[in-house]
C-alpha cells in the first residue's frame, strides 16, 4: 500500500479522498489555487502546495506543476478524482513519468478508452450496442456532412469529455456551425481538449449507467446501475440505485454484459458505463468513465462498498476479494446534487443527520463560492429498505438542510422529488424540459 498520496483536485472530492486514506493510514497532500487557500480539503490534508492563480487552466489543469508537487512531497501515488485531469492519458503518463502511480486505470486502457469515440469502437468490438456515431471531428462543416449520414437529431460531444460538459443536441443542419464552436470552446476550457465527435441522438430516453471495478488478475465485477435521467442542460440533478426502469432480468443481462466488455478491453480500477435505455428496453452504449463518478455515493449507499479505497488498492496491486454474487444490491439509495445559485460567503451550515443519510461537501462557515469552478456545494444521499421509503428520508433530509448566504437549490430539490413522474419513477431526460 501507498505510503502517501497527492490528491489533484479540490472541493468535496478531494475531502472524500483525504478522508477515505485517512481511515486506510495513508498521508495525503493537497495542491490549491490562490481561490482555495482556506478550503477544507487544504487542511485536512497532511501538507498542501499552492499550484497557481484561481483560473482551473492556471492551477488544476497545470499538468507539470502538479507532478513537481507530488515529487517535491515524496509522494507514491496521484488521485485525480473526478473532472479536471482526471481521463487525461497525457497526465497520466507523465505521471508514470516521473515514478508516480497514477490512481486511474492501466496505461494500455488508459490511451485507449481516453477518447470517448475510440472507446464506442472499443465496446461494439467487445459486444455492446453502441449509438451510432463518428470519430473526432476537424470541423463543422464536417460534422454537417455526417450529420447528413446519421440523421438529425444528433449530438456533439467532447472526446476527452465528462459531467455533461462540451456537449450539446442539434435538431438541424442550420444549428450545427455554432454548436461546433460553442462544444469546441468549452471542451478546451474544462478539459484542455477541444475535439469533438458525432453520436446519434437516441431520445427520449433514460440515461443508465453501471459501476465496475476490475484488477490486475483479470477479476471484475458490476455493482448495479444507477439512474440519471433527472438533468438539465446535460447536467445531473438527481441519481438513484437501482433504477425504477430497470427489472431484474435486464439487470442480470446487462451487468453480465459489462463485465465481459471490461474484461475484453482489459480494463483495471474502478470505472462507469453508460447507457442509454429506450422506450422497448434496449441499452444503447453511450461511453465509459474511466475514473470515479460523481454519484459513485449512490453505490456506496447500496452497497455497502467503498469505491475509493477499491480504486487505491486497485491502482497498488491488491485484487478485488468479491465475487458477482457477494454484492448486495438491497434497498434504494438516492443523491440530491446541491448546487449554488450565486458566489458569496457561507454564513451557516446546518447538516442533516439520522441513519443512513450522508451530506458529501467541503463547506464550512465562512467558505466563499467562487465564480472560477463548478456550482456543485454538495451531494445529500440516502439510503432505505424501499423507494417509497428512501424519498421520504431524502424530503425529510432536504428540509433539514441549512446552508445560509449562499443560494441553492434545495427548494427545487423538494419540487422534484415530490412531483408525481417522479414518485412513480415513470420519468426519462424530458423531465425538466430538455429537448
Amino acid at each position: 500500500m501507498f505510503s502517501k498520496i497527492l490528491i489533484a483536485n479540490r472541493g468535496e472530492i478531494a475531502v472524500r479522498i483525504i478522508r477515505a486514506c485517512k481511515e486506510m493510514g495513508v498521508s495525503t497532500v493537497a495542491v490549491y489555487s490562490q481561490a482555495d487557500k482556506n478550503a477544507l480539503h487544504v487542511a485536512l490534508a497532511d501538507e498542501s502546495y499552492c499550484i497557481g492563480s484561481a483560473e482551473a487552466s492556471e492551477s488544476y489543469l497545470q499538468e507539470e506543476r502538479i507532478v513537481s508537487a507530488a515529487v517535491l512531497a515524496g509522494a507514491q501515488a496521484v488521485h485525480p478524482g473526478y473532472g479536471f485531469l482526471s481521463e487525461n492519458a497525457h497526465f497520466a503518463r507523465l505521471c508514470r513519468k516521473n515514478g508516480l502511480v497514477f490512481i486511474g486505470p492501466g496505461q494500455s486502457s488508459m490511451e485507449a478508452l481516453s477518447d470517448k469515440a475510440q472507446t464506442k469502437k472499443l465496446m461494439a468490438r467487445a459486444g455492446l450496442r453502441v449509438i451510432p456515431g463518428t470519430d473526432a471531428l476537424a470541423s463543422g462543416e464536417e460534422a454537417k456532412q455526417a450529420a447528413a449520414k446519421i440523421g438529425y437529431p444528433v449530438m456533439l460531444k467532447a472526446c476527452g469529455g465528462g459531467g455533461g460538459r462540451g456537449i450539446r443536441r442539434i435538431l438541424g443542419e442550420e444549428e450545427m456551425d455554432e454548436a461546433f464552436l460553442q462544444a469546441s470552446a468549452e471542451a478546451e476550457s474544462v478539459f484542455g481538449d477541444g475535439s469533438v465527435y458525432l453520436e446519434k441522438c437516441i431520445f427520449p430516453a433514460r440515461h443508465v449507467e453501471l459501476q465496475i471495478m476490475a484488477d490486475e488478475a483479470g477479476n471484475a465485477v458490476c455493482l448495479g446501475e444507477r439512474d440519471c435521467s433527472l438533468q438539465r442542460r446535460n447536467q445531473k440533478l438527481i441519481e438513484e440505485a437501482p433504477s425504477p426502469a430497470v427489472h431484474a432480468q435486464q439487470r442480470h443481462q446487462i451487468m453480465e454484459q459489462a463485465v465481459q466488455a471490461v474484461k475484453k478491453v482489459g480494463y483495471t480500477g474502478v470505472g462507469t458505463l453508460e447507457f442509454l435505455l429506450d422506450g422497448e428496453g434496449n441499452f444503447w452504449f453511450m461511453e465509459m468513465n474511466i475514473r470515479l463518478q460523481v454519484e459513485h455515493c449512490v453505490t456506496e449507499m447500496l452497497t455497502g462498498i467503498d469505491l475509493v479505497k477499491w480504486q487505491i488498492r486497485i491502482a497498488a496491486g491488491i485484487p478485488i476479494h468479491y465475487r458477482q454474487e457477494d454484492i448486495p444490491l438491497e434497498g434504494s439509495a438516492i443523491e440530491c446534487r446541491i448546487n449554488a445559485g450565486n458566489c458569496g460567503k457561507l454564513h451557516l451550515l446546518h447538516v442533516p443527520g439520522g441513519p443512513f443519510v450522508r451530506f458529501d461537501t467541503s463547506l464550512v462557515a465562512g467558505t466563499e463560492v467562487t465564480p472560477y469552478y463548478d456550482s456543485l456545494l454538495g451531494k445529500l444521499i440516502v439510503h432505505a429498505g424501499t423507494r417509497a421509503e428512501a424519498l421520504r428520508k431524502m424530503r425529510a433530509a432536504l428540509c433539514e438542510l441549512v446552508i445560509d448566504g449562499i443560494q441553492t437549490n434545495i427548494e427545487e430539490q423538494l419540487r422534484i422529488i415530490a412531483d408525481e413522474r417522479f414518485v412513480s419513477g415513470e420519468y426519462d431526460l424530458t423531465f425538466m424540459g430538455n429537448r
